[in-house]
């Protein structure tokens, strides 16, 4: 396919996101951000064998279906990026930094209605002892609210580790099926999931975050694997973000803006989004994090 290759519609709108793609998104614009629009991007690295699934290895279309909507993660890297706590709301390691002791939060519930507790972080770390978590020797609930992580070595960054976008927490109880259907703590409860295509997911009513994040009614995003089929339909205002690290096939740049930076970008957004004065680097889409920090202008 050339730069220059004319989107097939037909083909964008059989994967069912047509009417999303189609919505207006027209609204005034304000200083602060108001609950309200949605959220359309169009990103690479979906897969039909897709799941929701942290084990798996996941190209950007599930890496922000998963951290960045629908599952959390026990600390965040902020935009500036320093780190704070999401699932945990504080963490203390001993002198050598090889015994943690984790705070959760109390206010926490699955998108299933079950209450977050310390069992599902040992549920959930153990999906990855083998892997990210190899150096883990014990994780141990202390009560409901307290985990004890022991290391086989000492490691100060262990907290800024957790962020990982792969560490996401599961429901201990039914983690099959929550990996099935995508049940997280996330902003976001799935509405339609069909792999390697398509997602969309709505606002929780009421979250832990609110009134600090999560301004989007809903968040649609669409896998499209070439550059130029993604940068065609945010120019015809298609999708209101899109994967690109080129500009050759946007030819125009008005109304859009290149982040993080001209220079060094993974992706472009209409100017009909507002985002924050800063956006995280760490990883595309503001440290993936695009549908919780942004919201319509």
């Amino acid at each position: 396919m050339t730069r220059r290759s004319h989107m097939d519609r037909r083909a964008l709108f059989a994967t069912g996101a047509a009417a999303a793609l189609l919505a207006a998104t027209g609204v005034s614009v304000q200083a602060s951000p108001s609950r309200k629009g949605r959220l359309r991007a169009a990103l690479s690295g979906a897969s039909r064998t897709d799941r929701f699934d942290a084990r798996q290895d996941h190209g950007l279309f599930m890496q922000v279906a998963m951290a960045g909507a629908v599952f959390d993660t026990l600390t965040e890297v902020a935009a500036d990026g320093t780190l704070h706590g999401e699932l945990s709301t504080a963490w203390e390691g001993d002198a050598r930094a090889q015994v943690w002791t984790l705070t959760l939060r109390d206010d926490v519930d699955f998108h299933d209605g079950t209450r977050f507790a310390a069992q599902d972080v040992v549920a959930s770390f153990d999906l990855h002892r083998d892997t990210l978590l190899a150096d883990v020797a014990r994780v141990a609930v202390l009560d409901a609210r307290r985990v004890l992580v022991e290391l086989h070595r000492g490691d100060p960054d262990f907290p800024y580790r957790l962020s990982d976008p792969r560490l996401v927490m599961y429901p201990s109880r039914n983690i099959a099926e929550a990996m099935r259907d995508g049940i997280g703590t996330g902003l976001y409860r799935v509405q339609r999931f069909q792999p390697g295509r398509h997602f969309l997911g709505a606002r929780v009513a009421h979250h832990y975050k609110d009134g600090r994040a999560g301004w989007f009614d809903t968040v649609e995003l669409v896998a499209l694997s070439s550059s130029a089929v993604r940068a065609e339909a945010l120019r015809d205002n298609y999708v209101d973000a899109a994967e690109l690290s080129d500009t050759a096939d946007l030819a125009d740049l008005s109304g859009i803006t290149l982040l993080p930076e001209t220079h060094a970008m993974t992706a472009a957004v209409s100017q009909g989004l507002a985002l924050p004065a800063q956006t995280g680097r760490r990883w595309p889409l503001d440290n993936l994090r695009a549908a919780e920090r942004w919201w319509m202008a």
